[in-house]
């Protein structure tokens, strides 16, 4: 009887047993709900650029021209529109204003200041191909 009466006891001592702590499962992140913002204008083609000459003068939106300064002159964008420049031969990208009236060269999209074009490296070329983008949390 000895031995039922142990293992009695054993069997209630393990049924009195707690466990430990549960290890923790990494938690599940949310379904995305965020998407990818479309840009609401793209244009590609050839950026010029323009500096010392035109420096001081009066641009289209009133303002002072800069060469130092990451601006640019479009065609029909509002003036103040903020446009990301992406240089496709570098994959280099920067944010300009617009805020002139231009180019004025055929086959030109866009003129950056001397600033802009070197930010893309495009000053010793004269310019380059470029890809412009409007997104709406840029303005």
């Amino acid at each position: 009887m000895r031995p039922i009466v142990w293992a009695a006891c054993l069997l209630g001592l393990a049924a009195c047993a707690t466990r430990g702590p549960e290890p923790a499962s990494p938690p599940t992140p949310p379904p995305s709900t965020a998407t990818l913002e479309q840009p609401s204008f793209i244009q590609t083609g050839v950026a010029s650029w323009y500096g010392a000459a035109h420096q001081g003068h009066q641009t289209a939106s009133g303002e002072r021209f800069d060469q130092a300064v990451m601006t640019a002159a479009h065609m029909t964008l509002p003036l103040g529109t903020f446009v990301r420049v992406t240089s496709l031969n570098t994959g280099k990208s920067i944010k300009v204003r617009i805020n002139d009236r231009g180019p004025h060269a055929r086959g030109r999209i866009i003129d950056l200041s001397a600033e802009a074009a070197a930010s893309l490296d495009l000053r010793q070329d004269g310019g380059g191909p470029v890809k412009l983008e409007v997104f709406a949390s840029d303005q």
